[in-house]
């Protein structure tokens, strides 16, 4: 059973950075491109980040670049997401995904975790 679990989040403050993890037990984790996305209540879930298999490749919401980092360690089968300069605005429940497939921005991914709440007061 494949499970993708979340960690890392929290309440900081406006400034604040934090590092977000999400560990997947996938037997072949390098061959799983993966993605964090991130959801308001009464919205739609929202691209956040996205890594290719290799790390090689990584693409950004606009809403998050340049204060967003995406990577990956594929020997920890663990992909992180480093938070700096947080807003207010990115308060949100923070999820990860995982496909065999390229999905980018899309938000068809064959594997979803849980999710990490994050909460930036201002």
């Amino acid at each position: 059973q494949v499970q993708l679990v979340e960690s890392g989040g929290g309440l900081v403050q406006a400034g604040d950075s934090l590092r977000l993890s999400c560990a997947a037990s996938l037997r072949t984790f390098s061959m799983y491109h993966m993605g964090w996305f991130r959801q308001v209540p009464g919205k739609e879930r929202e691209f956040v980040a996205g890594i290719s298999r290799s790390g090689d490749r990584t693409n950004y919401g606009d809403s998050v670049k340049g204060r967003f980092t995406i990577s990956r360690d594929n020997a920890k089968n663990t992909v992180y997401l480093q938070m700096n300069s947080l807003k207010p605005e990115d308060t949100a429940v923070y999820y990860c995904a995982a496909d065999t497939v390229y999905r980018g921005s899309s938000l068809s991914y064959l594997y979803w975790g849980q999710g990490t709440q994050v909460t930036v007061s201002s």
